[in-house]
């Protein structure tokens, strides 16, 4: 089995898009056929154009853009706004190559919508979240019906130049993972920023507790990221019998952290399938 993948068009590269493509680029995988890439301005073409290895198509000079790009392109990443999709398939749909595997970063579009406008194509949804703009991601990927095992490894080993990949079963895989690690970065900031308040509280100016803040949470998860024991084995070890940490994490205890996320977490996979219904 290679290592390299195949030739990789992506249609349009707003910020997820480009993080994904400067990744892809950063790891220095061979791509057998080139990236290709298009958008709308000819501003965000020349950017993209700067990285090496890369064929950037600005729409408003080439109007046939998408359509060369697919053509060329094994793997087609779809990153345009999830509102311009039912528009743009049916135009992709005649210049698709018949091994094509078509993966999808729109939110909210199911692969039903992709595989109904692209009869018999390979579709991949994918779900990747914020921090795969630095490298650090979680993506989920999910596979259509036409999808084989060597469609899901390609997608796969695109998207671990992000960060990590999870394989999960269909759209409401996809609606599940999006509470964990899509929305997810929204809580640790929640989290760090009602932590800073505290340092707040204790005395600290608003720089300061900013930075102790950030730096405590940056710390924790690099030493979990390090450590061969789990999140429960290390919090015990922080806390010593009859310690202030003892006492700290009974009253957060007590505040039924546990159901708190549990409900949050429920919360967002029913507007999921709010989303995903249309309302």
């Amino acid at each position: 089995m290679t290592n390299s993948l195949p030739s990789i068009g992506f249609i349009g590269a707003g910020s997820m898009g480009g993080a994904i493509l400067r990744g892809l680029v950063a790891s220095g995988i061979g791509v057998d056929g080139g990236i290709r890439v298009t958008n709308r301005t000819r501003a965000k073409a020349a950017e993209l154009a700067e990285l090496p290895g890369v064929t950037s198509i600005a729409l408003e000079d080439d109007a046939r853009g998408n359509a060369a790009v697919a053509a060329a392109s094994r793997v087609v990443v779809v990153g345009v706004k999830p509102q311009m999709i039912a528009d743009l398939l049916p135009r992709l749909a005649p210049h698709l190559r018949d091994d094509a595997i078509v993966v999808s970063i729109a939110a909210g579009v199911m692969i039903g919508a992709f595989e109904e406008a692209l009869p018999g194509a390979a579709v991949v949804r994918a779900m990747p979240n914020t921090p795969s703009t630095v490298g650090r991601g979680v993506t989920g990927i999910a596979g259509g019906a036409h999808t084989g095992t060597d469609d899901i490894r390609v997608v796969r080993r695109l998207f671990e130049t992000v960060g990590e990949v999870v394989e999960v079963p269909g759209d409401d895989g996809i609606d599940a993972i999006s509470t964990i690690s899509g929305s997810g970065p929204a809580y640790v900031f929640l989290l760090i920023e009602e932590f800073a308040k505290a340092a707040v509280h204790q005395g600290f100016d608003d720089a300061t507790a900013a930075r102790l803040a950030a730096a405590t949470f940056s710390g924790a998860t690099a030493l979990l990221g390090s450590s061969d024991d789990g999140p429960a084995e290390l919090r015990r070890r922080v806390t010593s019998p009859k310690g202030t940490t003892e006492r700290a994490v009974e009253v957060l205890q007590g505040a039924e952290l546990a159901a708190a996320f549990s409900s949050a977490t429920d919360a967002a996979y029913a507007r999921a399938k709010e989303l995903a219904a249309g309302a």
